[in-house]
C-alpha cells in the first residue's frame, strides 16, 4: 500500500521528535532538514496537534515535542488519522447497483481492517529504536 505524502511527513515527524535530544523542535528545524515546506509541515503538525500525538507551543521557547512516549504512539493509530482514504468504503469503478460490489466492499473492507490491526503491532519506538527480531511482530518474537 502507497501511503500519502501527508502520512509520509506525519511519520516523519514523529520520528524526528522522538530522536532528538531536544526539548523542542521548530518546523522551521524540520523543513531544513528534510527540505520539506514549511507550509506542507504546518498542516500535518496542526493535525498531529489536533491527534494529541504532539503539544505544539508558540512564541519564544515554542516548538514541537511528542505529546506520548514513543512506545505509546501507535503506528496503526497514527496511520488511521492520517490517511483519509482510509476512510472510504466504496470501490472506485464499481456500480453500487452491480450484483457483486456488496461483496468486493467486504473483502476489500477485510484486508483493510487486517492492514491496520498489524500495524497496530508497532510503535514509534519500533521504528525509532530498530528492532533486534528482524521486524518480526510480536506474537511471532516468541518463536523466533
Amino acid at each position: 500500500m502507497r501511503l500519502s505524502r501527508f502520512t509520509d511527513y506525519s511519520l516523519l515527524v514523529l520520528t524526528h521528535l522522538g530522536q532528538t535530544d531536544e526539548k523542542r523542535v521548530t518546523i522551521d528545524e524540520i523543513s531544513k532538514t528534510y527540505d520539506i515546506s514549511k507550509n506542507h509541515l504546518m498542516k500535518v503538525v496542526s493535525n498531529l496537534s489536533r491527534l494529541q500525538f504532539v503539544v505544539a507551543r508558540r512564541g519564544p521557547g515554542g516548538g514541537l515535542m511528542l505529546n506520548h512516549d514513543p512506545g505509546d504512539i501507535n503506528l496503526g493509530e497514527v496511520i488511521r488519522h492520517t490517511e483519509k482514504h482510509l476512510q472510504q468504503h466504496g470501490v472506485n469503478g464499481a456500480s453500487r447497483d452491480d450484483a457483486v460490489y456488496p461483496r468486493l466492499s467486504r473483502f476489500l473492507q477485510q484486508a483493510m481492517k487486517n492492514y491496520l490491526d498489524t500495524l497496530r503491532n508497532y510503535t514509534l519506538a519500533d521504528v525509532i529504536q530498530g528492532d533486534a527480531h528482524g521486524g518480526l511482530m510480536p506474537e511471532l518474537r516468541k518463536s523466533a
